[in-house]
């Protein structure tokens, strides 16, 4: 049993680090974040559910992207429609979304 936990642990860990390894393409990022500014591209918008002003991500922390959308496809972070985008996504989708929204210049 402990033998099992150990190897479960390590291939956790291995996998999680293959995914932070990943190298992202921002040319592969813009086509698959174009149904992200449907929200975070729109000044002061809102959110309907839960009520809250949905945060502008252009200019984002490459690393806080990664663990943001990996976050929401765990289920760590709770956000229906967050949860729901970032599930449908691959590892190196992911990587090509942050690389991408990482890259632009932030509209402050």
């Amino acid at each position: 049993m402990k033998t099992s936990l150990i190897l479960l642990a390590g291939l956790l860990i291995a996998g999680n680090a293959h995914a932070a390894d990943l190298k992202g393409s921002p040319k592969a990022g813009k086509v698959l974040a174009y149904t992200c500014t449907g929200c975070h591209g729109i000044a002061e918008y809102k959110n309907a559910y839960p009520s809250y002003r949905v945060p502008k991500i252009a200019g984002q922390h490459e690393k806080y992207l990664l663990a943001a959308l990996h976050g929401y496809k765990k289920g760590e972070r709770n956000h229906p429609t967050m949860k729901a985008q970032a599930s449908s996504y691959s590892d190196q989708d992911i990587a090509d979304i942050a690389a991408y929204v990482s890259s632009l210049k932030s509209k402050k």
